[in-house]
């Protein structure tokens, strides 16, 4: 029953004897016998036809491994006695409200009482008025583009869901954006390289992930849309390998953590709220509730006021509509008047068509990047890119989408890059410009110089 501790499969036997998967090796153990999984798949929304496979595959691989399991579609067995039968409860492709508060409150009690939830795909799009299930979940869908091929980067090699897996998985699937980030409070085991496709439009994007919650535990794979999933080797190894960590077969480090080359950043905005920010002159930033914000009116500069930096790395996500303009300002004072910044501080541009040292990636009326290495690195119109801006004593290096595009130096007076305020442009009525994602770390004397 659930609670019990199984020993860890072995990466050989996840699945059938015959298959090869490449990668790095799975735990090591014996099949356990006489646990059971509850394979749940109500829609009251949009219908997966790739369900049945999936329900198909959960029954081979519990004939294969030795747990039992059941399929429902019935809300009514969500009840304290039926659930604590189970060892876990796979939401598979899940949509829309399908559990009456009854059944919610008996599958959160469930839950409490240890047992463990595994998430498919869809399972994201489901109980939307159950703050509870997002959190379980850890996070809720927010859309999708087209069926294509894409990059999946693992990030934990040990979490038996993953542990099969090179460091990048080239696979096709439909690839979930989700409305928030869930690496703050899960532990992310992979994300989707949104260069490699498109339509990706979170940045830092999780597709898969595991946590400790509310007494029990929860794994979530925002794969698994198509039918061909579920006849993918390495997908139903990892499939498997969240039922594993779910039920307690297998004991994993599932502690929350920063994505790789993230480490020490302070979010200054996270999409929820502008505190600690102040507007100076005209217009406005919008929060646009999926994490970002946009430009309106100008011309005005959207400004950190609660801290001046010295030496400090700037990252940040950004994206133009079409023409547009906006900008990047360092190392100003403190003002409520937004030509301070413009008269005391360097704006790095953001602008598809002006002269060279007034265009994107260039330090504004100073110095254009390197137009060759920028126009490899830019992302068009529409889509997102990043800035990671480096500080230190009078110098500023520029990425653009982690390539370095303009190295500058300050040798004006008036201007000081030492210490000072930064800030977010608002053009004008015609400049459309958001914004997401934006943190900063300040950098100590052994950080600097590095990247």
């Amino acid at each position: 029953m659930r609670r019990t501790a199984w020993t860890a499969l072995a990466a050989s036997a996840l699945l059938l004897a015959s298959t090869a998967i490449p990668g790095h090796a799975a735990q090591q153990g014996e099949d356990a016998e006489g646990e059971s999984v509850l394979v749940f798949s109500k829609t009251a929304g949009f219908r997966h036809d790739s369900i049945e496979d999936g329900i198909d595959t959960v029954r081979q691989l519990g004939e294969e491994h030795g747990f039992s399991v059941e399929a429902t579609e019935d809300a009514g067995e969500f009840t304290p006695d039926n659930l604590a039968g189970f060892d876990a409860v796979v939401w598979l492709s899940t949509t829309g409200d399908v559990l009456d508060d009854a059944q919610q409150d008996a599958f959160q009690e469930y839950i409490q009482d240890g047992g463990g939830y595994v998430g498919v795909h869809a399972a994201a799009d489901t109980e939307y008025d159950w703050p509870w299930y997002e959190g379980l979940a850890g996070a809720w869908f927010d859309s999708h583009p087209e069926i294509q091929e894409a990059t999946v980067a693992v990030e934990d090699h040990d979490h038996p869901a993953t542990a099969h897996l090179d460091d990048t998985w080239v696979r096709t699937d439909e690839l979930y954006n989700y409305r928030t980030n869930p690496r703050e409070d899960a532990h992310v085991l992979a994300t989707l390289d949104e260069s490699t496709y498109s339509g990706g439009n979170m940045g830092d994007h999780p597709i898969s992930w595991c946590k400790e919650y509310d007494g029990g535990r929860s794994f979530y794979t925002g794969l698994g849309h198509t039918k061909e999933s579920f006849a993918e080797p390495a997908f139903v190894q990892h499939v498997l390998g969240g039922i594993q960590y779910a039920t307690g077969a297998a004991d994993a480090d599932c502690d929350p953590g920063q994505a790789p080359g993230e480490e020490g950043y302070t979010q200054l905005f996270d999409g929820t709220s502008l505190d600690g920010w102040s507007q100076a002159g005209p217009g406005s930033f919008e929060l646009n509730g999926d994490g970002t914000m946009t430009s309106t009116g100008g011309m005005g500069l959207l400004w950190w006021e609660e801290q001046e930096f010295d030496a400090y790395s700037l990252k940040l996500d950004w994206k133009m509509e079409g023409d547009d303009n906006s900008g990047v300002f360092v190392g100003f004072p403190p003002s409520d008047d937004p030509n301070s910044a413009v008269d005391r501080g360097y704006e790095i541009q953001i602008d598809a068509t002006d002269s060279d040292d007034r265009t994107t990636g260039a330090v504004y009326g100073f110095q254009s990047a390197d137009l060759e290495a920028r126009d490899a690195a830019l992302n068009p119109p529409g889509e997102w890119n990043s800035y990671e801006l480096v500080v230190e004593g009078q110098n500023l290096k520029i990425y653009l989408n982690d390539v370095l595009i303009n190295d500058f130096t300050s040798t004006e007076p008036e201007r000081s890059l030492e210490s000072g305020h930064i800030g977010l442009q608002n053009h004008g009525d015609d400049d459309t410009v958001s914004f997401r994602d934006v943190r900063i770390k300040e950098l100590t004397g052994e950080e600097g110089g590095t990247r």
